[in-house]
């Protein structure tokens, strides 16, 4: 695959940006917003805990400020030293329930991650997904969740 010179500056200019923030605050958030014409949610998700030896976090189906805040928040736990686990239960910052998944796609998701760390897509970083429950306290599996399921799909059943 050949890539224009441009867009082949334009990629040098983001890793040197990304390698630029992963150094000095360890971790950083790459958001991707919805397109115009894909029904794929916006998601965000981390870039650096792959080399502190944890999977990257995604969160999916917010707004920039939130995912970056809930991001930088969980990422803190981590580089604090916490170690989390698929089914577990925590809070951010925000006191906002989240839920720790496997995510099963990466390799669909992770572009940035991927390109840091210099893994092909079929060997992708790790990562898991912090599913969110709605302001009432309930999950997407869960009754009473309000929100059709596009809102937050599912590990794995959504990618980039």
């Amino acid at each position: 695959m050949t890539i224009d010179p441009q867009t082949l500056a334009w990629l040098d200019q983001e890793d040197s940006r990304l390698a630029q923030t992963v150094r000095a605050h360890r971790v950083a958030v790459q958001y991707v917003m919805r397109g115009e014409e894909s029904d794929e949610p916006p998601f965000g998700y981390t870039v650096g805990l792959f080399g502190v030896g944890h999977p990257e976090l995604v969160v999916v189906g917010v707004g920039h400020g939130t995912a970056c805040a809930v991001l930088d928040d969980v990422a803190g736990l981590v580089l604090g030293g916490r170690n989390l686990v698929p089914g577990e239960v925590i809070t951010d910052g925000g006191a906002g329930l989240l839920t720790v998944e496997e995510l099963p796609n990466p390799g669909e998701v992770l572009f940035s991650a991927n390109r840091f760390y210099q893994r092909p897509d079929e060997y992708s970083v790790p990562a898991y997904q912090l599913t969110w429950a709605h302001p009432g306290g309930s999950f997407p599996w869960e009754p009473g969740w309000p929100c059709p399921p596009e809102c937050q799909p599912r590990p794995g059943s959504w990618r980039a």
